[in-house]
């Protein structure tokens, strides 16, 4: 019993800091997205040429690490699927980060967890928890409150803004289509390297499109250290992110948007000299706290297992 309980724990703190690395990384690649932006990069053309190389290189390593890498229509239907679902509020942030602030998109990442827990609890994923739902509302509070400031001193971008709430209902479509999807034998790794694939393929139309004159732009100096630095943060990002997903749920998962909205705003204040929206201190109490009362609800959490998702 002690045993069970001690890895019950640990499991518990294991996701705990994938929560954090994955929450920052988040962060850390729409920043990278602002400065591509700054440098002259097409901005779906970047997004795109980056989840290309991730995805390969995460099935790189999962062919190293031996994990099964079955291709069926199952696994098709789930990289397209997630690819899209991962690919659309990718792309509406980096098209908005222009005209609304890194911080401002960042924010947008904090409300995903409340939409998706209410459709988890509804689909019969996740049991109403008096302690989870107060660390959410906290959490979404602390969101809120960023978010209504920013908002109110951004001047003429009011469309982008409101085209920017649009990402949370999508990302909480994604998180828990891919656990009622989840191919039970496949790798997270190897699955992580198909939603960036299928993200790609995704994005490819709108780029041909929109941005097929703009492509040499990807290969200057600046741009490239840049793409090199996407590439890198999408790699570890995803790995973990699909991690997390599999020893947590979509639910918990959901919570990097808190600790990205947290982590973007202060970056974006220190070094992209972004104003300092109000209340940040007790938005990031409020986020923080809400962390640790959804983090300790989940010892007492009961999900759907992955192994019993619909085949």
């Amino acid at each position: 019993m002690a045993n069970s309980t001690k890895a019950r724990n640990r499991a518990g703190w294991y996701a705990l800091a994938c929560l954090l690395l994955v929450g920052s990384l988040l962060a850390l690649s729409l920043v990278v997205a602002k400065l591509a932006d700054g440098a002259g990069a097409p901005r779906l053309s970047f997004l795109m040429v980056a989840v290309t190389v991730a995805g390969g290189l995460l099935l790189v390593l999962a062919a190293g690490q031996r994990q099964s890498m079955r291709l069926d229509r199952r696994i098709v239907e789930y990289a397209l699927v997630s690819g899209a679902l991962f690919a659309l509020p990718n792309a509406l942030g980096f098209l908005a980060v222009r005209h609304v602030g890194a911080g401002f998109v960042s924010l947008s990442f904090a409300f995903p967890i409340l939409v998706t827990w209410v459709m988890a609890v509804g689909l019969g994923m996740e049991r109403m928890n008096a302690l989870r739902l107060l660390g959410v509302l906290l959490g979404l509070g602390g969101g809120v409150l960023l978010a209504s400031a920013k908002a109110g001193g951004m001047q003429g971008a009011q469309g982008w803004a409101a085209l920017v709430l649009a990402i949370p209902l999508i990302i909480a479509l994604g998180n828990v289509y891919r656990t009622l999807r989840w191919p039970g034998e496949a790798g997270p790794v190897y699955l992580a390297a198909l939603m960036l694939l299928g993200g790609a393929l995704a994005l490819a139309p709108f780029v041909l499109i929109f941005e097929m004159r703009q492509v040499p732009q990807l290969f200057g100096p600046e741009v490239i250290s840049l793409l090199l630095a996407e590439v890198m943060v999408f790699t570890v990002l995803y790995v973990f992110y699909f991690v997390l997903q599999k020893i947590a749920g979509p639910v918990y998962l959901s919570q990097i948007g808190m600790v990205a909205a947290l982590v973007g705003t202060l970056i974006a204040v220190s070094l992209l000299g972004e104003a300092v929206p109000p209340y940040l201190g007790l938005a990031g109490a409020l986020v923080v706290l809400g962390a640790v009362l959804f983090h300790r609800g989940a010892s007492r959490r009961e999900t759907t297992p992955l192994a019993t998702a619909e085949p």
